[in-house]
């Protein structure tokens, strides 16, 4: 299923995304409201494989350096766009404690998209540059179709430079910027027929 992005002749407020139903995500890009299709299982389980190789030694310090707070979609507000990254992590130099409101306004480290056939085109072509505007320093674009990791660093006049690019058989690698560890990603890609278990 596609994006719904929904026309109006006034900006999109806060008070449309409230009004969106639960079992669909809303984001505010450019003053116009987008809904999409909570995400599948296989996007699910990815999303939440990868939080659990990050968060232990990232947020949690356990065999890793710790020194980061990662998070499981979490509302961003960055000045009028509202936007929900897969997983967001901030350094715990710059975010020791969960600000009181049910968002964001400080911008993350690290944002992670899962792409999808239905989200792929939203999360480059729109919400990249707003993250780069918004001074996040690390993107991962993560494909389980393609099997396919690409890694971002934002670079002088804030642009995105592609780093890193992990695909097909590279299974341990190290991504910038949690390279302190090695992640296994033949173990969060789908499993497909004839895998071996």
């Amino acid at each position: 299923m596609g994006e719904a992005a929904r026309k109006q002749a006034a900006p999109a407020t806060y008070a449309d995304l409230e009004a969106v139903p639960e079992h669909l995500v809303a984001e505010i890009l450019s003053d116009v409201l987008h809904t999409f299709p909570r995400p599948g299982p296989a996007h699910t389980e990815l999303a939440s494989l990868l939080g659990a190789d990050l968060i232990g030694p990232f947020h949690r310090g356990r065999g890793g350096p710790g020194g980061w707070r990662i998070l499981d979609e979490p509302e961003l507000h960055v000045g009028r766009d509202v936007l929900v990254p897969d997983l967001a992590g901030w350094r715990l130099e710059r975010m020791p404690a969960l600000p009181e409101t049910a968002y964001f306004t400080l911008a993350p480290d690290w944002v992670c998209e899962v792409l999808s056939p239905s989200t792929a085109v939203h999360d480059r072509a729109r919400k990249m540059p707003v993250y780069a505007r918004a001074g996040v320093g690390w993107l991962w674009l993560i494909d389980p179709l393609a099997r396919s990791l690409e890694v971002f660093h934002l670079g002088p006049r804030t642009l995105w430079e592609l780093e890193q690019v992990f695909a097909g058989d590279d299974i341990l690698v190290r991504a910038a910027p949690f390279d302190a560890i090695e992640l296994d990603l033949s173990a969060l890609w789908p499993k497909r027929p004839g895998d071996v278990a």
